[in-house]
């Protein structure tokens, strides 16, 4: 039967992670030209490539299963290690990869994680993308949970339904007065600036479409990060669509006004690997029990 050596496995997670042979190196305590000879050996005995020597440095569809075994296998041992007692200081700390999307991780997804790190010896990489994308870091092995608009289970993964973030079309009275004062009618919203996220932000153009105008006609201003979406909009640089975290205050207070329309709502929720780990467990438990708690259901 074949067998998967460790070393290797953990070597090419090492160069995914770093994104180089070099910083792999680095980071393993060896030259550049072991961490080659590594990976090559791991090729070989797989028959298979499993490393694209890009910059950064992507895995092929074979090395993603590689990576996630790795990380699979660091979390098992990180268990058994907690459970024996064995383990002090920086060694016993583990690094724990997940993935969410920009607005939850701008609001409230930081807080179960802290709650998390009093209690446990663990860090987080997190990776923020699309919530529509967060599934596939799961699938690659990048993240071993994720918060996803994804109800089916990925593969080799559980799902525990999170909630809904409900998204309201917002602008600022100014804005409204110099550029929908004749109301936010079809005409109106065909030509008035809004604000997207990046270019596969779809929720200001499901909204469009939903009042009957082309998505694709009005001038759009890209900000990409959550925080700083909000702030444009609340500076008057085009309307959006905002969650009640980033706006129920503004709203109460006159700083934003409703351009009414049915909101966006988008359902969430959190998958993660489908392994025995206590640790893995505990972080399902906060980030589920949060997510229940501050979003809409």
């Amino acid at each position: 039967m074949m067998r998967i050596p460790i070393e290797l496995a953990e070597t090419l997670a090492a160069v995914i992670d770093e994104g180089t042979l070099d910083a792999a190196a680095r980071r393993l305590h060896v030259t550049p030209s072991a961490v080659s000879q590594r990976v090559k050996a791991l090729e070989e005995q797989l028959g298979r490539v499993v490393l694209v020597r890009s910059k950064p440095a992507r895995a092929t569809e074979a090395g993603a299963a590689i990576v996630r075994l790795a990380r699979q296998l660091a979390l098992l041992e990180h268990d058994a290690l907690a459970s024996l007692g064995a383990g002090e200081g920086e060694d016993a700390v583990v690094s724990v990869p997940l993935a969410v999307n920009a607005d939850s991780l701008a609001t409230w997804f930081l807080e179960p994680l802290a709650r998390l790190a009093v209690r446990h010896p663990v860090v987080f990489e997190l990776h923020r993308d699309d919530q529509d994308f967060t599934a596939g870091l799961l699938e690659s092995g990048t993240a071993m949970g994720a918060v996803t608009s994804r109800a089916e289970p990925v593969a080799g993964c559980r799902v525990s339904p999170l909630g809904t973030m409900r998204y309201a079309a917002v602008a600022t009275p100014d804005y409204a007065a110099r550029l929908l004062a004749g109301g936010v009618t079809r005409e109106a919203l065909a030509v008035a600036p809004l604000v997207d996220f990046d270019r596969r932000d779809d929720l200001q153009s499901q909204w469009l479409a939903a009042q009957g105008v082309d998505p694709a006609a009005p001038p759009r201003s890209y900000v990409p990060a959550s925080n700083d979406f909000a702030t444009a909009i609340k500076l008057g640089l085009g309307w959006g669509l905002l969650p009640g975290f980033q706006s129920d205050a503004e709203l109460a207070d006159g700083r934003l006004i409703a351009l009414g329309g049915p909101p966006i709502e988008v359902p969430l929720y959190w998958q993660q690997w489908n392994l025995r780990s206590p640790l893995l467990d505990a972080i399902a438990d906060e980030i589920v029990s949060e997510g229940r708690r501050v979003l809409a259901v």
